[in-house]
Formats: structure tokens, C-alpha cells, sequence
């Protein structure tokens, strides 16, 4: 089971030449997940051969214009592929009011069927063997960020063991490995657990844009492969970003650090540094957590499968 991220764009408050507005797309086999849609999300998707028709869901963190208002253009484009499937949006309940208005006034053509979920606290999507959930943030409008969760894997089946217990290869292996206990032609019980490993983790990624630091904003992101994080200003900076309810990259680290993630990819880039004085954030982060990415726009991520 295939599990990419793709960072679409990494600047906030407005778009840079070669900076985007913060926006980032999971891709788990042939589905696709966008958080956010600033403006020219479409362009970094188009650059990246992702293709619009197949977007599952779209997750809105809250409405500030550099966060949304790059969905009427997806939307449009949907419609120019001969989409089928229901489209599901989800995010703050005045997202239905932008979508329905931006619709009526621009006259835009939709042959699909957008289904709105107002966004609040836990589960807001279910899929095959995952989740995505919803956790609110602190910022200046009601924000959310959002976590992919894949269940638990079973553990890996062996078969020398299948053979050691007189277990004939077959349909009782198949069985075993589904959880269901076998009852052999002498009275023997044979469970899964005696032929099969321990459960295996399942991926997780998180997403968290706009808001300012809190000390259990790292319970909400435990335990990610990959945490997508807003690190807006640096560290010097911190009276600005208080003020503005954003993070520093330094405060990411510890969020990062906190909730034991793997890798920190910042986001959400203040437009006041250069592509060069990104550096400062990246090496202010580092000095509570050592794996740190300083995202640029249309990097990718593959999330290998956990032994």
C-alpha cells in the first residue's frame, strides 16, 4: 500500500515566485487527499502529473483567503474530466457559503456531487484501513488542523510455523491469517497468534497550519512519520508570532520533539525571508529536533510500510 505526501506550496499570507501558498496532497494508492487549496495549487498539482478527477476529499483548515482560494479553480477542472465520483469537502461550515456563492456568481459548471462536512473535533473521513481526523488550533478564525491514521497491520504469517503444527497448506493458512481460529482433524485448536507475528503500526501523517504554540497541540500529532508544520517566523521573532497566533519554526521542533514524530517538514513560510534566510528557520528548529526538511514547493515524500 503505497502512501506519498507532496508539499504543493510552502509560503503563506501570499504566493512568491516559486512559492506557492502552503497546500500539501497524500496520495494512498489511488486516492488523493488535499489540505488546503491556496492559490496556484492547481499548477504545482498540474506540474506534478497529479490528476484533479482523482481527489477523494479536500480538507480545509480555515477560511483565510491564502487557504482557500484556490478551490474554485479545482472545482472547475473536475468538471472538465468527467468526474463521477462524489467529491467530499470538509472543513469550517463557512466553506458551503463560499463554495454555493462562488458557484451561483461565477456560473460554474459542477457535474458531480459535492458533499459538505462541517469540520469539528475527531473522525471527519473514513477510508479502507484508515481515518482522517480533525483537532482544533488557536488562531485569529476557528482552524483545524488533520491527521491520516492507518489502522493497525496484521502480523506477518509463517508459514514454517503453519508447517511445524501439522497445519496442511491451503485454505486453513488463508484462515489463520484473517484471525479465525482452525480446528484440525485431531482436535487441535491452532489460533492465529501461534502462527502469525505481532500487529504492525500503520502510517501517520499530520498536518498543522495557522496557529500558535500549545503544549497539547503534540498529543493531537503523536507518533507521526511525517509532521507537516507551520514555522512561520524565527525564533527572535516569537513576540511577532504570538501576536499573529502563528508558530516559530523553533516552537515546531518542539512539537515535533514532543509528540515523538519522525520528520518535521516545515510549511507556511513567513513571504518577509528569501529563499536564502530560510535557513534561519530550518537551523532554529534543529536545536530541539534533529530531522528537520525545509519544504520547498513540490517536494515529495514516500511513507515506507513499518515492520
Amino acid at each position: 500500500m503505497n502512501l506519498e505526501a507532496f508539499q504543493l506550496g510552502t509560503s503563506g499570507m501570499m504566493p512568491l515566485p516559486g512559492r506557492f501558498l502552503t497546500s500539501v496532497l497524500v496520495r494512498r494508492d489511488g486516492d488523493l487527499f488535499l489540505f488546503d487549496s491556496g492559490e496556484g495549487t492547481q499548477v504545482s498539482m498540474k506540474m506534478l502529473n497529479l490528476k484533479w478527477k482523482k481527489i477523494s476529499a479536500i480538507f480545509i483548515s480555515h477560511m483565510h483567503a491564502d487557504h482557500v482560494t484556490g478551490l474554485p479553480g479545482i472545482l472547475m477542472l473536475s468538471s472538465q474530466v468527467d468526474r463521477t465520483d462524489p467529491l467530499y469537502i470538509i472543513g469550517p461550515q463557512k466553506l458551503k457559503d463560499y463554495v454555493e456563492s462562488s458557484r451561483r456568481i461565477l456560473d460554474m459548471y459542477i457535474n458531480y456531487e459535492i458533499i459538505f462536512i462541517p469540520v469539528e473535533t475527531g473522525v471527519v473521513f473514513r477510508g479502507e484501513e484508515f481515518s482522517i481526523q480533525a483537532f482544533p488550533l488557536i488562531h485569529t478564525k476557528p482552524c483545524y488542523g488533520y491527521t491520516l491514521v492507518e489502522e493497525k497491520r496484521k502480523g506477518e504469517f509463517y508459514p514454517e510455523k503453519a508447517i511445524e503444527l501439522g497445519i496442511p497448506k491451503g485454505k486453513l493458512w488463508g484462515t489463520l491469517q484473517h484471525g479465525t481460529p482452525v480446528t484440525l482433524e485431531d482436535g487441535r485448536v491452532i489460533t492465529s497468534d501461534m502462527v502469525m507475528g505481532q500487529s504492525r503500526e500503520g502510517r501517520k501523517i499530520s498536518y498543522v497550519t495557522d496557529t500558535m504554540y500549545f503544549e497539547n497541540l503534540a498529543d493531537y500529532v503523536h507518533d507521526s512519520d511525517i509532521l507537516f508544520c507551520e514555522g512561520m517566523f524565527e525564533k527572535a521573532l516569537a513576540d511577532t508570532a504570538r501576536e499573529k497566533k502563528h508558530m516559530t519554526s523553533y516552537e515546531a521542533g518542539l512539537v515535533a520533539r514532543d509528540s515523538n514524530s519522525r520528520k518535521l517538514c516545515l510549511q507556511h513560510y513567513s513571504p518577509r525571508y528569501s529563499d536564502r534566510e530560510l535557513r534561519i528557520l530550518e537551523r532554529d528548529a534543529k536545536e530541539v529536533f534533529p530531522d528537520v526538511v525545509l519544504t520547498k514547493d513540490r517536494m515529495t515524500f514516500e511513507i515506507a510500510l513499518k515492520d
